[in-house]
């Protein structure tokens, strides 16, 4: 009888790590799509990633830059001050897009050029996202906005 519940423990044991192992492995799946890494300019200079890896870039959009093709295409260069890339975009810009001001974008580097599929930008005069303030930090260019 006593052999018979240490059996009885030992199984139920396996079949909960089973289990989790599972569980954990689905959820694994299901996300592998849905995180998209950030990375900085000089990171993607540096190190270029695969062409069908999706991730997000965040910096300023660079001075002299910006420049409106035919029909809805964008294209513009993005830098942390140690590194700039090129950035097309073809939709429809946030309304406070415009140069030398925080952006984030997500998409993927094809043929050394970022290929957006959105494109965020800063909402007030004093806001930038926190991976683009990180990365300009790093590059020693920040500057905290006045009046904060």
């Amino acid at each position: 009888m006593r052999g018979l519940k240490k059996q009885r423990r030992i199984q139920i044991i396996i079949v909960a790590f089973v289990a989790l192992a599972v569980s954990t492995a689905l959820i694994g799946y299901a996300m592998r799509d849905g995180i998209n890494f950030f990375r900085s300019p000089s990171q993607v200079a540096e190190e270029p990633p695969a062409p069908n890896e999706v991730f997000r870039i965040g910096g300023l959009v660079e001075e002299g830059t910006l420049l409106r093709g035919q029909g809805e295409t964008v294209t513009f260069r993005v830098t942390d001050g140690g590194a700039s890339i090129p950035v097309a975009f073809t939709g429809v810009l946030p309304d406070l897009f415009e140069e030398n001001q925080g952006m984030i974008g997500t998409g993927r580097y094809v043929n050394g050029t970022f290929e957006a599929s959105e494109i965020l930008a800063k909402h007030d005069e004093s806001y930038m996202p926190k991976e683009v303030v990180d990365a300009l930090k790093e590059q020693g260019i920040y500057q905290e906005p006045s009046g904060s």
